[in-house]
């Protein structure tokens, strides 16, 4: 009989496919990251428990092109400053990406809050803009020109904050205790340039980061970029307390009880 494709792997198989992906090559990506200083009240109003504000209610925004073999892929993501039990990070709201395959082990591994999107790189020169878009609205938009060359940081592990839960099957909340992940991203730069510029946040019913204004710029970049990523569980938390924030994921909230119509399966 021909091997049929749905049926079970051998164990052999799922080791081997397990250790090609521990053998993946560095992948660079080209990117801009902004970072400014926001409306506190608005930073600490985003935050689900038990992730507290910072000292500073810094917004970051990072929109890359990621140089996948014969797979190119724009990545982005729009993150707060967050705090969790002495361990300072940043908390994504949303993470648009331009193909399903970014999309399914971020989601499903990680809790990464990631959703099919625009995303756009460009130089022309010195001058650079970024994009972030979703439902024809470029909700993110960052525009400027070099302006030099900034000395190469060092290696450095970065953190990022994610909510990990399964939606229950009545819409009453959860099917699973959601849990906190700590995701640990080990960063290298190979190149980085200042840019000088600003950042335009457009409105979106579907991507509300206007909510969280540029009161001041920290800075923008340029540069090329590595990162691997490790995750771990830290906490099991209040499924009561994070309900509030579940529409964070979801364009509609409604949409997690999106179904087949009845008879149609």
């Amino acid at each position: 009989m021909a091997r049929v494709r749905y049926g079970a792997r051998s164990e052999a198989e799922i080791a081997a496919a397990r250790a090609a992906g521990a053998r993946l090559p560095d992948i660079w990506s080209t990117g801009v990251v902004a970072v400014w200083e926001s409306d506190p009240d608005a930073v600490a109003a985003v935050l689900p428990p038990p992730l507290k504000p910072t000292t500073r209610p810094l917004v970051r925004v990072n929109i890359s092109k990621v140089d996948l073999p014969g797979y190119p892929l724009g990545a982005g993501s729009f993150a707060v400053a967050a705090a969790h039990d002495g361990v300072e990070g940043w908390y994504p709201l949303v993470m648009p990406m331009t193909h399903e395959r970014a999309l399914t082990g971020g989601r499903e591994v990680y809790g990464e809050p990631k959703k099919l999107g625009e995303v756009t790189v460009e130089r022309d020169g010195l001058v650079v803009r970024a994009v972030l878009a979703r439902h024809g609205i470029a909700f993110v938009e960052v525009r400027g020109a070099v302006s030099g060359d900034l000395p190469l940081p060092e290696p450095a592990t970065k953190t990022d904050f994610y909510f990990k839960f399964l939606p229950a099957v009545d819409g009453s909340g959860f099917d699973a205790g959601p849990v906190l992940v700590h995701c640990l991203r080990d960063e290298r730069v190979r190149r980085l340039e200042r840019v000088t510029g600003d950042i335009v946040l457009r409105e979106s019913m579907y991507d509300p980061v206007a909510d969280l204004p540029v009161r001041e710029l920290v800075g923008i970049t340029l540069g090329e970029k590595t990162t691997g990523q490790r995750g771990r569980v830290v906490e099991h938390v209040d499924a009561r307390a994070l309900l509030p924030y579940v529409h964070q994921r979801y364009d509609d909230p409604r949409q997690i009880l999106d179904g087949p119509p009845e008879g149609s399966v």
